[in-house]
């Protein structure tokens, strides 16, 4: 893919961009559903607040180094600012979902209705429905502007970087009590855990990383609009999650370049509705393959290698009896 530059239309290198962007979102939904059981239809919430973040300090401060950083802190922040009140006051399961997915909807109508001269931080104006613009990212320190194709690697780079970060935690003493949290939380408890900041913990990682995928997203588009906040973003990462495979960091990652690409083609194509073929989808995994693929692809491997291990035994065995019933000359 590194390649693709070289190769491919300008076109194609943003389109490509784009949905680097949100396979880094549908990895911020992994990490925490995945591995931290924590379901969160509202996950678009840090992704728009990103964007609006990377753009304004953008606008603001002409340093759109700082603004990355500040992007992803104040995502991060709301997150765990988020989860505190969630955490700390026992909700799980359903009732998380419904007031992440109420929070991005209140988002939604809210920065739609800031069209007005007046709803302005600092010299950025917010532009209601049409958003405002994007400043594209520059070369640190030396100010250069950062060219479609260029930003094509920072993106890869960013979602590389992303994807083995998320390895290193749970691999951590941190991601592993996620991960039992995720299997029995009562058990993780009387383990003497405070399950509740460690679900805060991966939250707000997983929210800093929704934050880089907005202002990825921000880059590739140029511009910034509450659609980033909008219900079909908050459905399309979970369908992407679950058609990858909830349990991995890869699955989503395959699932959002898949689903993508299908929704473009389709797009493109105007053969049918997109979001018909998308509901198709997310019913047909759920039924027939409700692991996602990379899990059940690992479980066909492996079941494949335990066959042939078990037919290698066997044949050593009757080998080895038929040695044994030689009579001796």
């Amino acid at each position: 893919m590194f390649g693709a530059p070289q190769v491919l239309q300008l076109f194609t290198i943003i389109n490509l961009t784009t949905a680097i962007a949100l396979a880094v979102l549908a990895l911020s939904l992994g990490l925490i559903w995945g591995f931290g059981g924590i379901l969160c239809f509202g996950q678009t919430t840090f992704f728009g607040l990103g964007a609006y973040a990377y753009a304004v300090a953008a606008q603001n401060w002409g340093d759109t180094t700082s603004a990355v950083i500040v992007a992803v802190l104040v995502a991060a922040a709301v997150a765990a600012i988020l989860g505190y009140f969630m955490f700390w006051g026992r909700i799980s399961d359903v009732y998380l979902g419904v007031i992440t997915l109420t929070v991005t909807l209140i988002l939604f109508n809210l920065m739609r209705r800031t069209s007005g001269p007046e709803y302005k931080i600092g010299t950025a104006l917010l532009g209601g429905f049409n958003g405002t613009s994007a400043p594209p990212l520059t070369v640190p320190w030396s100010g250069a502007m950062l060219f479609p194709t260029q930003l094509f690697y920072v993106a890869m780079g960013a979602l590389i970087l992303a994807y083995f970060g998320c390895i290193w935690l749970t691999r951590t003493h941190f991601g592993r009590v996620c991960v039992s949290i995720r299997e029995n939380e009562t058990r993780a408890e009387l383990l003497g855990y405070d399950t509740r900041v460690y679900k805060l913990g991966l939250f707000a990682i997983g929210g800093g990383i929704a934050g880089l995928a907005g202002v990825l997203i921000a880059n590739g588009i140029g511009r910034v609009t509450p659609d980033l906040f909008n219900l079909s973003y908050a459905a399309q990462v979970i369908i992407w999650v679950i058609v990858g495979g909830r349990g991995t960091l890869i699955g989503p990652i395959l699932g959002a370049f898949g689903i993508f690409w299908l929704t473009s083609y389709l797009g493109t194509q105007q053969v049918v509705n997109a979001n018909m073929i998308l509901g198709l989808v997310l019913i047909g995994f759920v039924l027939l393959l409700p692991k996602g693929v990379v899990p059940t692809v690992v479980d066909l491997v492996g079941r494949r290698r335990t066959r042939r291990a078990g037919r290698s035994a066997r044949r050593r065995a009757r080998s080895g009896s038929r040695r044994s019933v030689q009579p001796a000359e």
